[in-house]
């Protein structure tokens, strides 16, 4: 009984299935998984249903859901026979429901019919974020040449060699030159000013951490939930969060969108980020300042402090300055 054990436990821990369930140091954070959630209608068409191959075409896509739900496209990534070219996003609220419409300009680079890529969108709900994907449909590609083209003998021809082209004139090199002139000495003189000697202060810029806490103290002493404001103290207060996690970890934070930031955030190494806090209060600043919710000044207080508390798990101060070598002794 005891060689059974012993035996047993031998094989459970050299196992591969039991190592396989531990992830390996320095591993990337796996992705949240988010629950899924549908619209109360949706319905997509393709404008025109047939194009010629890389004739720009529109993808339009129509969502109905409820008044307080935000839904947010994220970008299709990857290779594939289309390329997007451009999106759009328009939403319009009815008395009990709202209509969000994506215009999404793509072509095609593959004949015959070429399924267009499932959308995935990011979908802020008062219960938490939430995901939608709506399988794409299909366009049917087609060549620019005509169909007997092959019967007539057309072709492509490549590009022509370069060919010397004869100058009747000298104007056009005496303005050339004079044209080469200006230009040089404009780059000499930028060069002059930027090198000159300046004797102008330069005023140091505070460190990080003091320049964030004293916007978040400003915005909490001008008590804008207790005017009536609360819109106005979630844009301020979500400008100064993407501001911080921008600067900190190098990367334009303010120009994107709440599932860009998250994606972007995971991509970094953010050790002490609290992750599942950050979406449920970038969620909440999505509802207030887009979707018209409101929030109470508990609320309020507790986003705030959701900053202070941001800053803190994740500021790291840095390093001080390496002091000067000691001199050495004085020979007299």
């Amino acid at each position: 009984m005891r060689h059974a054990l012993v035996l047993a436990a031998v094989l459970l821990v050299g196992s591969p299935a039991v190592w396989a369930q531990a992830p390996a140091p320095g591993a990337p954070k796996a992705p949240v998984a988010l629950e899924t959630v549908a619209p109360t209608g949706a319905s997509a068409r393709v404008e025109p249903e047939s194009v010629h191959i890389g004739e720009p075409f529109t993808y339009q896509v129509t969502l109905t859901h409820p008044k307080d739900q935000r839904y947010e496209l994220v970008a299709p990534t990857g290779e594939g026979p289309v390329e997007l070219l451009q999106q759009t996003r328009q939403r319009q609220d009815q008395a009990n429901d709202a209509t969000t419409t994506f215009g999404l300009r793509f072509s095609a680079f593959e004949l015959g019919d070429v399924r267009l890529p499932d959308l995935t969108f990011d979908v802020a709900t008062p219960e938490g974020p939430r995901r939608f994907v709506l399988k794409g449909k299909t366009v049917e590609v087609t060549s620019t040449l005509p169909p007997d083209a092959q019967g007539q003998g057309a072709e492509l021809f490549d590009y022509q060699p370069p060919q010397e082209v004869p100058i009747r004139s000298w104007t056009l090199l005496y303005v050339l030159a004079v044209v080469l002139a200006v230009a040089v000495a404009a780059w000499l003189l930028v060069r002059w000013w930027q090198r000159r000697p300046r004797s102008e202060k330069l005023v140091p810029v505070l460190p990080l951490d003091v320049r964030v806490r004293q916007s978040l103290d400003a915005l909490k002493r001008e008590d804008l939930p207790g005017r009536g404001h609360v819109k106005d103290f979630y844009f301020r207060l979500s400008e100064i969060v993407r501001g911080y996690l921008g600067e900190r970890y190098g990367f334009e934070a303010l120009e994107c969108t709440s599932s860009e930031l998250m994606a972007s955030l995971r991509r970094l190494p953010t050790p002490g980020l609290p992750e599942d806090a950050l979406m449920r209060f970038v969620s909440e600043s999505d509802m207030v300042k887009y979707a018209r919710a409101d929030a109470s000044p508990e609320s309020c207080n507790q986003a705030l402090a959701f900053g202070y508390d941001l800053l803190a798990r994740t500021y790291v101060p840095p390093a001080p300055p390496k002091p000067d070598a000691a001199p050495g002794p004085r020979v007299q």
